[in-house]
């Protein structure tokens, strides 16, 4: 009896992918980070009130012509949003016609432009206002009007600030002062009030350091260090800014990109790396009786910089990587499947379009059928 013999085709497509990290935007409130005051003060409702993160704290003015309040974020911003919570136990519809405004006037922040009005406001509710990054230190929200009242349960004014690859990595430091840890370092909060919830600090020791771990290995192009407001600016002279791959000595025996001499207090200083190579970014003050302390940490660059990495896929012969929605679809999956184990910040790219090679092998041979005797 003839023997039949079956083949399996497979199809083998090589090819090359580059894995870039995602340049993700991180949205923050920094409207806890500056002073605010208003027109009027009726008993205990403070303007402070707006901004502490409890709504049912509120601000409250007294009855009168055009009442204010204003937020002082200490420097400029680009504000994306503006949100207003609105009092729930009464009185709800007095917010109605309230102007937010957004700008650099500091001599009458009633004439910085307009981002948004307030129509109405459901009593206890929380709305938010796009200001499509309007340039402003001071947002204020103000009533036209007379016998009126200002009454704000909560304020939130939100940046974007895009790129800094400091943003949600793990940072350590050689000791911690009390409350002064080192992610109070990459937090976004200058440090402009409450320095000591804002900022990190080493103990008073020898050679103390702060490192940030970035994950990856990028060019680096800038580093920038805001110093503390408050106190003793000059604990940051000295300090060296040290980028590298090497963990040796905790990472202080890296290449230097810059020592600070000194920085100003409350002053953001920008330092110049020339895209030094590293996953490791180390500010290290060497000598006896020295503090780091760091009220903010930025890192910019490039990268990550990987090496050509190989992938092969098999897949049956009637899928086919020589269709461009099938390389699309494999690269989706892919990324979806890393998103499932907790990498989500990670974006693959063909470098070099898959190639096809038809493989056949051969089945092991059908036994024959048994002859009838």
């Amino acid at each position: 009896m003839s023997m039949r013999v079956f083949y399996r085709i497979l199809s083998l497509y090589l090819g090359y992918f580059s894995v870039q990290i995602k340049a993700d935007k991180t949205e923050v409130n920094i409207a806890e980070w500056g002073s605010a005051d208003q027109s009027t003060l009726f008993g205990s409702w403070y303007a402070q009130n707006a901004v502490d993160r409890k709504s049912y704290t509120c601000t409250h003015t007294l009855s009168q012509s055009d009442p204010w309040w204003t937020l002082d974020l200490m420097k400029a911003y680009s504000v994306n949003r503006v949100t207003i919570t609105n009092r729930l136990n009464c009185c709800g519809e007095r917010i109605n016609g309230t102007e937010i405004r957004v700008g650099n006037d500091s001599s009458d922040v009633l004439s910085n432009p307009v981002c948004a009005v307030v129509y109405d406001l459901p009593e206890g509710a929380t709305y938010s206002y796009s200001c499509d990054g309007m340039e402003g230190r001071y947002v204020s929200a103000n009533i036209p009007g007379t016998s009126k009242i200002l009454t704000l349960c909560e304020v939130g004014v939100y940046v974007i600030f895009p790129g800094n690859l400091a943003t949600g990595r793990n940072v350590t430091q050689s000791s911690t002062h009390d409350i002064w840890s080192a992610e109070n370092a990459i937090d976004f909060n200058p440090g402009f009030t409450k320095s000591w919830s804002a900022c990190s600090s080493t103990n008073d020791e020898s050679n103390p350091w702060w490192r940030v771990d970035l994950n990856y290995i990028y060019r680096v192009s800038r580093v920038v260090i805001r110093n503390r407001l408050d106190c003793c600016p000059e604990r940051i002279n000295g300090a060296e800014i040290r980028i590298g791959n090497s963990l040796e000595n905790n990472g202080n025996n890296n290449p230097i990109c810059a020592v600070i001499s000194s920085i100003p207090a409350g002053v953001s200083s920008t330092h110049v790396c020339n895209n030094m190579e590293g996953r490791y970014v180390n500010l290290f003050i060497p000598g006896d009786s020295k503090f780091v302390t760091l009220c903010e940490v930025e890192v910019y660059g490039e990268g990550p910089l990987l090496k050509k990495t190989f992938v092969k896929v098999k897949l049956q012969s009637s899928s086919s990587l020589s269709e461009p929605e099938m390389r699309v679809q494999l690269l989706s999956q892919l990324e979806s499947a890393l998103a499932q184990r907790g990498i989500s910040d990670v974006r693959l790219q063909w470098t070099q379009p898959p190639k096809q090679e038809v493989m056949q092998k051969e089945a092991a041979p059908a036994q024959s059928a048994r002859r009838k005797r």
